[in-house]
């Protein structure tokens, strides 16, 4: 039998402290070498200004086994009042090749790209960082500020957004029921940067919506919202301040327009890139080595971030009782 899994039970079984848990496990195993992860296949639909990505992987010993097929639309909003990002993975048992689990994966890949960030915040941002300043209020945003707000006692939260002034009230108002800190909107990009201890950015903007002159020393910054190698949130100046960590390296030298633009300018190399997040996890390198460095953390998403916490939510679906039991 095969699990069948809603979108609404997914958000019942997965919970944000558990995606992050589950997530330093899988980066650290990946790290050790234990971890299947071929390349991401992109296919462009230029049509109808989409983007389809197939991300199989395995994690060896823990029965994370599959793919998730996720599609990036950026006029469903507009278009259809459809999410722009959707997704499905598919489980395999690892045994016998039979399918486990199909799942809706929207709200699962919103958890895994905010958890990542929120992991690699509580693994190099300040101890005393309390004002964040998030960029984007899209569908992925709000995931975003849970993370960061799971590992760092926030104060405050900025946002900034070239939204309308409708949607940032109404993201605004949906973090408060589950961020507890002052959340102030801000009418300029500079202000918000400046005023930061964490930087996240999670938009679809192509041209950089920061510079590098508005990051005061001790920033931690997440890249989170850029995947296409000609596309970027981050300019050039800001990277060449920063300590720099990848998910993995390997994923972000076809994908990761913040890195590749400043190495097509002659201005930066893939040397450069201090370590890949399961590095840190595993104190193969040191994250934060003083108060005064920018930290700068880039992820385009990997797959044993969607099977390890798929697999999470299948082992509490099982437990719970929830989802519908199918016999292809």
């Amino acid at each position: 039998m095969t699990k069948l899994i809603s979108r609404d039970e997914v958000i019942k079984l997965l919970k944000m402290a558990d995606a992050i848990e589950i997530l330093e496990k899988a980066f650290a195993d990946l790290s050790d070498g234990k971890a299947a992860l071929p390349p991401r296949t992109a296919i462009q639909v230029p049509g109808y200004n989409g983007l389809a990505l197939y991300m199989p992987g395995y994690i060896e010993g823990t029965g994370a086994l599959g793919i998730k097929i996720v599609t990036v639309y950026k006029e469903n909003s507009k278009k259809f009042n459809l999410p722009t990002i959707q997704g499905t993975i598919m489980l395999l048992d690892e045994k016998k090749g039979t399918p486990l689990a199909i799942m809706d994966a929207g709200y699962l890949t919103a958890i895994r790209t905010g958890g990542v960030s929120g992991l690699a915040t509580s693994l190099l941002a300040r101890k005393n960082a309390k004002v964040h300043s998030l960029f984007g209020t899209g569908g992925m945003a709000r995931a975003h500020a849970w993370a960061i707000d799971s590992v760092r006692e926030i104060e405050k939260l900025i946002i900034f957004s070239t939204d309308p002034p409708e949607a940032k009230n109404s993201f605004k108002d949906s973090l408060k029921e589950i961020l507890k800190c002052e959340i102030v909107i801000a009418d300029k990009a500079e202000d918000a940067a400046r005023e930061a201890d964490i930087i996240t950015l999670i938009t679809t903007a192509r041209s950089p919506v920061i510079r590098g002159e508005w990051i005061k020393p001790g920033t931690h910054i997440n890249g989170a919202g850029s995947h296409e190698p000609e596309a970027r949130e981050i300019d050039t100046e800001t990277v060449l301040r920063s300590k720099i960590v990848c998910d993995l390296v390997e994923a972000c030298k076809p994908e990761a327009g913040d890195l590749i633009i400043p190495v097509n300018e002659n201005k930066w190399s893939w040397d450069k890139v201090h370590a890949s997040l399961g590095d840190i996890i595993t104190k193969k390198k040191e994250g934060r080595s003083t108060d005064e460095e920018i930290t700068l953390f880039k992820t385009v998403g990997i797959a044993i971030q969607d099977v390890s916490v798929a697999l999470h939510v299948f082992n509490k679906a099982v437990e719970m009782k929830v989802g519908t039991d199918y016999a292809f």
